[in-house]
């Protein structure tokens, strides 16, 4: 399983907002992009800034760049919307659900619970992070780990508002997938429609 294992504040800074879901990132302190030359003046052209969207999304979810462009691959062949398409596969990735349910308090947590094979999907054991589930699926937490301390604190201190298209019922530990989701359900404050057009040249 291949995932980013570099400095993740830096990340931050060069998107310019707090990609890895910490309360204390250091872009609210040095909101400008790492390196000796981050306060210097950067011409935006249009390239940065399509680059930039692409590289804030792919941290969000934790997807190296090989992987994020079979997603695009995805959904342009996909009818409809290609951004609308893209931010569906994505938000239906294994990891991202247990992370909107509530039972994990960061994308990162969850993605380590899910491939450690606390959880169940229509009962049987999965452990791949970026498992599509699609509408009718159920994922349970594993009996043996229904108690443990990491999704007991989630779930006591989750302040995240429950996607429409997921139903939790947190006693069971167990989430339903009601439906695809629709892009005005998705909170991702990114704009899909300039990574379009950046893998389109």
């Amino acid at each position: 399983m291949a995932r980013y294992t570099g400095p993740r504040h830096k990340a931050c800074r060069r998107a310019r907002t707090p990609l890895c879901q910490s309360k204390r990132c250091p872009v609210d302190r040095r909101p400008y992009p790492p390196g000796e030359h981050g306060r210097g003046r950067i011409r935006e052209s249009d390239y940065l800034i399509q680059l930039r969207e692409k590289q804030k999304l792919r941290a969000m979810y934790g997807v190296l760049e090989r992987q994020f462009r079979r997603y695009y691959e995805e959904a342009d062949r996909r009818e409809g919307i290609t951004g609308d398409a893209l931010m569906q596969l994505l938000e239906q990735r294994l990891d991202n659900v247990v992370w909107r349910s509530g039972l994990a308090a960061t994308r990162p947590q969850a993605r380590q619970l899910v491939n450690h094979g606390h959880f169940t999907v229509n009962g049987k054991k999965v452990d791949i992070p970026s498992f599509q589930v699609k509408p009718g699926d159920e994922i349970q937490v594993k009996d043996r780990s229904k108690d443990m301390i990491v999704i007991q604190h989630s779930v006591d201190t989750q302040d995240r508002v429950v996607p429409d298209w997921i139903v939790v019922d947190e006693d069971q530990r167990q989430i339903t997938v009601s439906a695809h989701p629709r892009r005005d359900q998705i909170d991702t404050d990114i704009n899909e429609q300039l990574i379009v057009e950046l893998y389109s040249k």
